[in-house]
């Protein structure tokens, strides 16, 4: 920091900032033998004294190879153990992490690992390597970690015991932490910059939100590469030393199991997946007492399906509103919530919704989504290895939404999926909002298309529940009892299954393409 400069912008915090290192001493003085990340596939666990232990020994052997405070090392795995431990080993010595998703197009996987210009490339055994063969920047393989050494695979096997934590350089909050890949709405990823000070604060968002303490258990499902991952299970792990639950991918036939086998409190959840526990059978009452909330972001959640799901499982459901480069925006609370909202902005996020001049815009009133200070990104990573800058500024999210008396804000759509239908703004998470609360339902979006008179017209894409015989005469009919005349869509068009991205976002510019292919939409009965 420079001059002396508040890198956390003159935020009150309520657990002061501690280096990776820092926490980890502590969480080993305090419980040695606590478990700290159960990886559910792989059957492996490691406590808070051996994490110490393993991770500072991983960050001597960096150093051994060269990587220093302020460089990069490319990490390349599945979510598994092994990622964590290398993970928060290069946090350890100041360095910075950019977890590439695996599930990135070979090309794009090549393009990043240049553009973040790594001092190492540490990658899955499983992995295949191809794409970065023909990097200059060394490649190390890694296998498995296991706590009795001589099951460990390559790598690990090899680790000296010399790392200790007071020799190591520790991280500082305006050191840069990750690098990291976002689809945004680019045909190749975008790459966000995070320091340890908005990582640090985002965390914080987290625990508030939560209510987490050392004494929860965790479950994550989704890719670490995401940013919601992190701030959402890394960083309070790090912060509390409760214990995190790790999985390669969701499992509709396993997650029940999960939460009852591990005794887990919070579970992770994107709209996907709770659509998927929703369509369950629906005598199936799982036995789940530990499990006191879940959390649903990525996408908006419809008022219906959040009843639906609370009634039916008896889990509080909370939902996040965040993105890539401003981390938490606002989120429905443990002790704040309201059903329809995203709840009120995060604690130290500095939100404002203002008018197309940039104005604050009043209650009830609708606008777009700016935000701003210390718990945003620095940037965005540029071709020429400079960096875009989103802290500082104002920063437009192209999300609308409103805001009540009471700060909780609701989320009406996106400026570029706004529907102007012959002057009228008609947003379309409004339109799906309706759709969705249709019984005979599953999934449903809506978009707009051209048309000669409106300008634009609404339509929809449904997806049939189970057993459901609804057809587009009886939709349109039920979005007529409760939609405007500018609102309701013209079509329903029936589909097997919504495009999303692997975050659950409706991708609605490829239903639009698929309309056009079915010739502007000539059948209504679809597959």
């Amino acid at each position: 920091m420079n001059g002396g400069e508040d890198p956390f912008g003159g935020h009150r915090l309520a657990l002061p900032f501690r280096s990776i290192c820092e926490c980890l001493v502590a969480f080993r003085l305090r419980d040695a033998r606590k478990t700290a990340i159960v990886d559910l596939d792989q059957q492996k666990t490691i406590d808070f004294g051996t994490l110490d232990r393993v991770t500072a020994n991983i960050a001597a052997d960096l150093l051994r190879r060269g990587v220093c405070r302020g460089d990069t090392v490319v990490l390349l795995a599945p979510e598994v153990i092994e990622k964590l431990l290398l993970w928060i080993a290069i946090w350890r010595i100041g360095a910075t992490v950019c977890p590439i998703t695996v599930e990135l197009h070979e090309a794009h996987i090549a393009f990043i690992a240049s553009l973040v210009r790594p001092k190492l490339i540490l990658i899955h055994e499983e992995l295949d390597g191809r794409p970065l063969e023909g990097s200059a920047v060394p490649l190390c393989p890694f296998g498995q970690w296991n706590s009795g050494v001589e099951l460990c695979g390559a790598y690990f096997c090899d680790l000296a015991a010399t790392g200790h934590p007071e020799t190591l350089p520790g991280n500082r909050p305006e050191d840069v932490a990750g690098m990291v890949c976002t689809s945004g709405t680019t045909d190749r990823p975008k790459v966000v910059v995070y320091d340890h000070a908005c990582y640090w604060l985002q965390g914080l968002d987290t625990i508030d939100m939560l209510g987490l303490t050392e004494d929860d258990r965790t479950l994550e499902y989704r890719s670490f590469g995401w940013n919601s991952a992190q701030i959402l299970t890394l960083l309070p792990f790090l912060q509390l030393g409760l214990t995190i639950h790790i999985a390669r991918r969701f499992s509709n036939s396993r997650f029940f199991d999960w939460i009852r086998d591990h005794r887990i409190t919070f579970a992770a959840g994107v709209p996907t997946v709770l659509t998927m526990l929703l369509n369950r059978p629906e005598e199936e009452r799982p036995e789940i007492p530990s499990l006191r909330l879940m959390s649903c972001s990525s996408a908006p959640l419809a008022e219906e399906q959040w009843l639906r799901f609370e009634r039916r499982y008896g889990i509080t459901l909370l939902q996040l509103y965040g993105m890539s480069e401003a981390g938490w925006i606002c989120g429905n609370t443990h002790y704040k919530r309201r059903l329809g909202t995203v709840g009120p902005p995060a604690i130290h996020q500095e939100l404002e919704i203002v008018d197309p001049d940039g104005h604050p815009c009043s209650p009830e009133v609708e606008g777009e989504v700016t935000v701003g200070g210390p718990q945003v990104s620095i940037g965005l990573l540029q071709d020429d290895g400079t960096i875009l800058p989103v802290r500082g500024r104002r920063f437009k999210s192209g999300d609308l939404a409103t805001m009540d008396k009471e700060g909780f804000v609701r989320i009406t759509g996106r400026t570029r999926d706004l529907i102007i239908r012959g002057g009228v703004n008609v947003s379309p998470v409004e339109v799906d909002a309706v759709l969705l609360a249709h019984p005979g339902l599953a999934d449903a979006a809506s978009l707009g298309i051209p048309d000669a008179v409106y300008g634009e017209e609404v339509i929809a894409f449904a997806v049939r529940r189970s057993g459901s015989d609804a057809d587009e005469a009886a939709i349109l009919q039920y979005c007529a009892g409760i939609l405007p005349t500018p609102k309701r869509p013209k079509r329903v068009l029936f589909i097997s299954e919504l495009p999303k991205s692997d975050r659950g976002k409706v991708l609605r510019d490829q239903l639009r393409e698929h309309y056009l292919q079915r010739g502007g939409g000539r059948s209504g009965r679809g597959p």
